[in-house]
């Protein structure tokens, strides 16, 4: 019987790295847009960068603040108890540094395009500026919003290089799709290993279907940019 584990290892990772990485990104894309150019240029070098690193190198970072070994995480070991590498709840960390670019680097982009006009004729009408950001600017950068968390769960559910680095392969513990997809392909298990190729080009396929299906639906439907507060 096939051992469905890494499918419910690897999507859990995934969902829980989206929740992370889509407040997170949406929080740094938010206050960095609106940063002087030269500090804005910094500081989006150094959250893009495990973007362009390799995921190896992102895991060999992981392991330098969060092995039991060095200071940071002898300290989480001693105080806590828990060591966070080799564990199914450190893929979520690695997903999380991994993915965090894509859905950062394409809601920031998202917020620039925004028209600030509509800020202003907000704050004319009284509008706080909570409201204004919930009620206008979000629903206004729906469509990068989306895209964001969707090439986030993607990254994440798909990741491998720093993943296999902090967390390892344990099957039962911490094997994912990727991981399985890797061991069954190094023990010449090339049936097994394509079956996982196929589950995972299977919900791939789905997500980006649901999402396809929910900007269909936006565009046809339209919407006002400013809500009604009454008749009144």
């Amino acid at each position: 019987m096939m051992d469905l584990f890494p499918l419910w290892n690897s999507i859990r990772i995934a969902l829980i790295s989206v929740i992370i990485v889509f407040f997170s990104g949406i929080l740094c894309a938010y206050y960095v847009a609106k940063l002087p150019r030269l500090l804005k240029g910094f500081i989006d070098v150094l959250l893009t960068l495990p973007l362009v690193l390799p995921p190896t190198v992102v895991g060999y970072f992981i392991l330098v603040v969060f092995a039991p070994a060095r200071p940071f995480g002898g300290w989480i070991l001693t105080t806590f108890d828990t060591k966070i590498v080799m564990t199914w709840y450190s893929a979520i960390i690695a997903s999380s540094v991994v993915a965090f670019p894509l859905m950062y680097r394409t809601v920031r982009g998202a917020f620039e395009s925004f028209d600030e006009t509509l800020r202003y004729s907000g704050q004319t009408l009284g509008l706080s500026n909570t409201f204004i950001f919930w009620r206008i600017e979000m629903p206004y950068c729906k469509q990068g919003i989306i895209a964001g968390t969707v090439l986030t769960f993607a990254r994440a559910l798909g990741e491998y290089g720093a993943t296999s680095m902090v967390a390892g392969y344990t099957p039962g513990r911490t094997a994912t799709i990727s991981t399985t997809v890797y061991q069954l392909w190094r023990t010449d298990d090339d049936a097994g290993a394509f079956r996982w190729v196929l589950i995972n080009l299977a919900i791939s396929t789905v997500v980006l279907l649901a999402v396809n299906f929910i900007e269909k639906n936006e565009r046809a439907y339209g919407g006002k940019v400013f809500p009604s507060r009454g008749n009144g």
